[in-house]
């Protein structure tokens, strides 16, 4: 399949996404390919995991696993991929279907406004039990404010790695290099943890992660502004900017901090800062710290329209990629 098809793909898969999301009744029926992932993964980490093992000989099964791992997804790719080439039109349409369904636009957004929508409807309480569902922080501890910096922190986050990455990776690499790029992701949201199980069997999956993200997370912040351009005009357009490149390297991750910094300053809201995961506190700097420092439902909503329109750049991109190579 030629880089002007893969395009295409994208395009018709990031529109169905878009559209459609992720509906329930399917996954009911059928595991969703990240499920399959996972189990792969908590295979290896079951098998190759054991806690007698010393952490020399968990960090070395760990690079193995991921290797494996990453190899099996490639192999996945590529088979599915060379098996739908034989359909033609039909199996172009079946693989934007299956791109579509590793991406989260409509997914994305949905939760996020389940949050601002308890709000509105049950209070702190219903804040607190619809922001549990995408962050990871204690639900406890947040007040309002709080909750509302959640939302649109897990909104900029998963925006990089949960579109633009993997939107990219299969533009760059195809049906493998996204299967591979999703394995990592789930690998590293199961693993990479810096906790005593997993800081050493997970240390590889995560840096991994870290190099996979790194393009995604930049590209990012140009369409978090682009979409302010258009939600917000053109001052919004440059405080997202300045704010990535200013606050974007803050956060403890050397990704997430560009598009939540973007997302910050195109909203002139505070985000990031002093938080508490598993009852532990973990202390971070204010992302654009001279913004408003009290967020609050309203800014939940503009922070997807703004995504939205950072999602239709990303979509117009893509386009754009196909007709020049067209």
């Amino acid at each position: 399949m030629t880089a002007d098809e893969h395009l295409l793909i994208l395009v018709l898969a990031l529109l169905l996404d878009r559209i459609v999301g992720d509906p329930d009744w399917l996954w009911q029926r059928f595991p969703h390919p990240v499920v399959l992932f996972g189990k792969a993964i908590s295979s290896f980490d079951r098998r190759f995991n054991a806690k007698h093992l010393s952490g020399v000989l968990r960090r070395r099964n760990g690079i193995m696993s991921i290797v494996a791992l990453l190899m099996g997804a490639l192999i996945a790719g590529w088979a599915v991929h060379g098996f739908l080439a034989f359909f033609g039109w039909l199996g172009i349409l079946v693989e934007a279907v299956l791109v579509a369904v590793f991406l989260a636009q409509k997914s994305l957004a949905d939760h996020v406004g389940d949050v601002s929508r308890a709000l509105r409807a049950d209070g702190l309480e219903g804040g607190r039990l619809a922001v549990s569902r995408i962050v990871g922080r204690d639900p406890e501890t947040l007040d309002e404010p709080g909750i509302c910096r959640a939302a649109i922190e897990s909104l900029a986050e998963n925006f990089s790695d949960g579109v633009v990455a993997p939107a990219l990776w299969y533009g760059v690499f195809g049906l493998p290099g996204l299967f591979v790029y999703k394995m990592l992701n789930t690998a590293d949201s199961m693993i990479g943890h810096k906790s005593e199980t997993y800081i050493d069997f997970g240390r590889a999956a995560a840096r991994l992660d870290d190099i996979a993200n790194w393009p995604a997370a930049r590209l990012s912040i140009l369409l978090i502004a682009a979409g302010a351009l258009v939600k917000r005009g053109i001052s919004a357009l440059g405080n997202a900017i300045r704010i990535a490149v200013r606050d974007g390297g803050l956060h403890r991750s050397p990704n997430s901090g560009r598009p939540e910094a973007a997302m910050a300053g195109a909203l002139d809201i505070q985000l990031a800062g002093p938080r508490i995961y598993g009852g532990e506190l973990v202390r971070e700097p204010m992302i654009n710290g001279a913004g408003r420092d009290t967020a609050t439902v309203n800014d939940i909503e503009a922070g997807i329209s703004i995504f939205y329109s950072a999602c239709t750049m990303l979509t117009l991109l893509a386009f754009l990629g196909f007709l020049l190579l067209l």
